[in-house]
């Protein structure tokens, strides 16, 4: 298809023989999608991204479902045409009971949406726009209607709940936590304190709140700040963790910032080590696609060489089952796990 408004014109929705873009193809690929993501649904988690724009055969296009409610973002005007043959796809797969839109900002702003908006209600009803959903026996919360994306992000389930389970008995800094994705996992899971920093202050309360959600004994402690001057404080102040988590937002959304965004990760790799305690794991990630996962490695291997502690890497991790890699840029998460070797 030819989306004229994106900068990738050619849009690839079938390769291999003619289609007709009907019921029966679009029934064929929601099906194809959902069938991946059976094994995620196996355990306690009803929340996960059902289609995954290009890797799931829409591009531009996300669906993802928080419990019963199903929140579509399209990011591209050429699937206005076919959304409600979609849509009937998505929902009879999902079992979903409401369906909520939301648009790019580049298509809020069009006449091409066919009078649909931001934040429309498109199938069933909704009492609260903040839908409560599990994940991995955690509970957490997204607002569906005004929330970033579509509510959360998802893409760092696995990650989480590894980290969860590093962290009973430990104190955990959870570094660019929005809404607490990794500090809510180790609380629940038993860490004594865990440490919110993030820039906003709306998205620590939310942290907040989604920690209220669980049962735990630990305690929370929220800083609202920019996370490498926060960190520098910790550093003045000797102050270190069991469990370091730095997951930062991409930081070369264009190809011109690619030489920026990786003295940005080796800055961070260079202060979570700082931060580390003995015999502590320091969680490295990054989102940024046009920073492959073999330079970001390289940069904390780099880094971590450096050191006069030694530290070990214990795990590599990519997307979780939910976010499937089509193509090769098609992979933007990578995660590494350093323990440090007393």
């Amino acid at each position: 298809m030819y989306d004229p408004d994106s900068p990738i014109r050619i849009k690839m929705i079938h390769n291999g023989g003619g289609a007709k873009l009907d019921k029966e193809f679009f029934s064929e690929k929601t099906h194809q999608a959902y069938a991946i993501r059976i094994p995620l649904l196996e355990t306690n988690t009803n929340s996960y991204r059902l289609l995954f724009g290009e890797n799931d055969g829409f591009p531009g296009f996300i669906a993802d479902v928080y419990n019963k409610v199903l929140v579509i973002k399209i990011y591209s005007a050429i699937w206005f045409p076919y959304l409600q043959m979609i849509l009937d796809q998505l929902i009879e797969v999902s079992s979903c009971e409401t369906v909520v839109l939301r648009l790019s900002r580049s298509l809020q702003d069009k006449e091409k949406t066919f009078g649909l908006t931001e934040g429309q209600l498109l199938y069933g009803d909704v009492n609260n726009e903040v839908i409560p959903f599990v994940e991995h026996g955690v509970n957490f919360s997204a607002n569906v209607i005004k929330g970033h994306k579509t509510g959360y992000f998802l893409d760092h389930r696995n990650n989480r709940k590894l980290v969860g389970e590093l962290s009973k008995g430990k104190s955990v800094l959870d570094v660019f936590s929005y809404a607490g994705g990794f500090s809510v996992h180790a609380l629940a899971n038993g860490a004594t304190e865990v440490t919110s920093v993030d820039i906003s202050k709306q998205a620590l309360a939310l942290a907040i709140e989604n920690g209220k959600l669980n049962s735990y004994s630990g305690k929370h402690i929220t800083v609202v700040g920019d996370a490498f001057e926060v960190l520098r404080g910790f550093i003045s102040k000797r102050k270190t963790f069991d469990v370091v988590v730095i997951d930062p937002p991409s930081f070369a959304k264009s190809k011109k910032e690619i030489g920026k965004a990786k003295k940005k990760y080796k800055e961070l790799a260079e202060l979570g080590v700082q931060l580390t305690s003995k015999g502590g794991m320091l969680v490295l990630a990054s989102c940024s696609s046009r920073v492959s996962a073999d330079e970001f490695f390289q940069i904390n291997k780099e880094v971590l060489n450096e050191q006069p502690r030694h530290f070990t890497l214990q795990n590599k991790t990519q997307h979780d089952i939910d976010h499937p890699i089509g193509f090769k840029e098609g992979a933007y998460l990578k995660t590494g796990y350093y323990r440090e070797e007393n």
